[in-house]
């Protein structure tokens, strides 16, 4: 009875970290979860900044390899189109990094778009466990329209289409 009960707890505790684990992912037509960011060089972010706009979240990180070409493609492409639209928010998330050193990255990248730090992985959390680069399109209603995990052209494309089709 006893080699049946501890099974039965084992496989209980696996499948409720599974549940759990999956829990985490956002999925299309979910809510984006309120967070703050605060940053000694672009400024805080509130929740009540996002309202009514359609925001673009990046996650990622300075040694990430797909993060690189993403953000790259970004900066040629992205934000040149839409920096300027006042319904527009995008927030590059550094997972892991503080603004120090995200200033320092960006002395190498020269990118042109706010850097925000999350040394404590405090909003990653709410979107995910784990993997980046990650993207999330929020609509002006709140929900997720879009998400994607690492960089492809295709995926990044789609992105894009979406942009295009809601701005």
């Amino acid at each position: 009875m006893y080699k049946y009960m501890k099974r039965f707890i084992i496989w209980f505790a696996m499948l409720t970290m599974f549940v759990w684990g999956q829990a985490q992912e956002l999925k299309v037509g979910d809510i984006m979860p309120k967070f703050e960011l605060k940053s000694s060089v672009y400024g805080d972010i509130k929740p009540a900044d996002l309202e009514g706009k359609v925001v673009l979240i990046s996650l990622f990180a300075t040694w990430c390899g797909p993060c690189q070409k993403e953000l790259a493609e970004v900066q040629s492409t992205l934000w040149p189109k839409y920096k300027d639209n006042k319904d527009f928010v995008m927030l590059v998330i550094g997972r892991e990094h503080t603004d120090a050193e995200l200033q320092k990255y960006n002395e190498r990248k020269k990118f042109t778009f706010p850097l925000y730090p999350d040394p404590k992985r405090e909003v990653f959390s709410l979107f995910a466990e784990q993997s980046i680069p990650r993207v999330y399109l929020f609509g002006k209603d709140g929900k997720l329209i879009h998400s994607s995990i690492g960089y492809t052209e295709e995926e990044f494309q789609k992105l894009m289409d979406t942009l295009k089709s809601i701005l």
